[in-house]
């Protein structure tokens, strides 16, 4: 299931720091979808096969993120 391409390896980096940033500073701000956001960031990469797949669903996380945010 998992494809351990260089691509997904730091697609997987990059998006589950992100992921671990955004569930602590949700916890903090008491925002459950920001929660919820970083949570899936930092374990949907183990599912995603392609690395368009990877790094499409993790900027359109990242996308959600910001804006739910900035509201």
């Amino acid at each position: 299931i998992m494809n351990f391409s260089v691509s997904n390896i730091i697609a997987g980096l990059i998006f589950s720091i992100t992921g671990w940033w955004l569930y602590r500073e949700g916890k903090k701000r008491l925002n459950i979808s920001v929660v919820v956001i970083g949570i899936l960031l930092m374990t949907y990469t183990w599912f995603t096969n392609t690395p368009l797949a990877t790094w499409g669903v993790g900027v359109a996380l990242c996308l959600l993120a910001y804006k739910l945010w900035t509201e």
